[in-house]
C-alpha cells in the first residue's frame, strides 16, 4: 500500500508565496497528473513532497507524516525524477542505473532486471556512456534509475520535456509497465496532453499555487479547466 496525501501544502520562494494551501490525494497503485501553466506549483508540490522545498501543511505516506531530509524521504519509499536530464555522462548505463540503489537502502539484483526490460532501448545500449545517448535515452535512463530503489511513490516533473512523440510513447509504455507489475503508486507533472491521457486517472489542475480544479478521466469540464489554466479562457470563449 502507498497511499500519498497532501493537505493544505503552502511553500514559498522568499516573499513569493509558490503554494497557497494545495490538497491532493494519490491512491495506492494510481496515477494522478498535476496540470497548469509554467509557474503554476507543478515542480514545488513535488519538491516539497521529496523534501527539496521547505513548507508548511501535511503530508502522509499510507497514513504516516512524510517528513525530514530528503534522503529519509527517500528510504521512506519516495522516488523523485526532477525536471531535466540529470544523468552521468562518463559513466555507462549500467553504472548510472547502479547509482540508483544508494541512499534508499538495500534492494537486490532482481531490480536491473526489472528495470531494463521495462526500457528495452536501455537494455540495448547498457554499456554505452551517458554522454553516447540521445536526449530520450538520457531521460529514460534518468527514470530507470529512480526505479532502482524500488519506490512505492514515483514523482515524474516534466518527464517528456524536450522527448519526441515516439519516445514519449516509450516512456508511456514503460511507465504503465512497471505500474502494472509493482503497483507504483505516480504523481506526474506533465504538459504532454498524450503522456497524461495514457499514464493518469485522476487529475488536479493547479493555478497560482491552488488547485482550481480536480477530477478523474473522461471528463470534459476537466479539459475546460487544464484549457482556462494555461490560456486564461474557456475553448469556446
Amino acid at each position: 500500500m502507498a497511499e500519498l496525501i497532501v493537505t493544505q501544502l503552502q511553500a514559498s520562494y522568499g516573499s513569493v508565496q509558490a503554494l497557497r494551501g494545495v490538497d491532493l490525494r494519490v491512491g495506492s497503485g494510481e496515477c494522478a497528473a498535476l496540470l497548469g501553466a509554467n509557474g503554476s506549483g507543478k515542480t514545488t508540490v513535488m519538491r516539497s513532497i521529496s523534501g527539496l522545498v521547505r513548507h508548511t501543511g501535511s503530508i502522509t505516506l499510507d497514513g504516516k507524516p512524510l517528513a525530514g531530509d530528503p534522503g529519509k524521504i527517500a528510504r521512506s519509499g519516495i522516488g523523485h525524477v526532477l525536471e531535466g536530464r540529470h544523468v552521468f555522462t562518463g559513466l555507462t548505463v549500467r553504472e548510472n542505473l547502479e547509482l540508483g540503489r544508494y541512499g534508499a537502502g538495500k534492494r537486490s539484483p532482481s531490480e536491473l532486471t526489472a528495470v531494463v526490460d521495462a526500457f528495452p532501448v536501455l537494455k540495448q545500449k547498457i554499456r554505452r556512456l551517458g554522454s553516447q545517448l540521445s536526449g530520450g535515452e538520457q531521460q529514460q535512463v534518468a527514470i530507470a534509475r529512480t526505479l532502482m530503489a524500488r519506490p512505492t511513490v514515483l514523482l515524474l516533473d516534466e518527464p517528456s520535456l524536450g522527448l519526441s512523440p515516439v519516445v514519449i510513447d516509450q516512456v508511456a509504455e514503460a511507465m504503465t509497465r512497471i505500474r502494472a507489475e509493482w503497483n507504483t503508486t505516480m504523481l506526474l507533472a506533465e504538459q504532454s496532453t498524450s503522456l497524461v491521457l495514457a499514464l493518469a486517472t485522476h487529475f488536479y489542475v493547479l493555478q497560482r499555487g491552488t488547485v482550481s480544479y480536480s477530477g478523474t478521466e473522461g471528463s470534459q469540464v476537466l479539459w475546460q479547466e487544464v484549457h482556462r489554466a494555461y490560456l486564461g479562457a474557456d475553448p469556446a470563449a
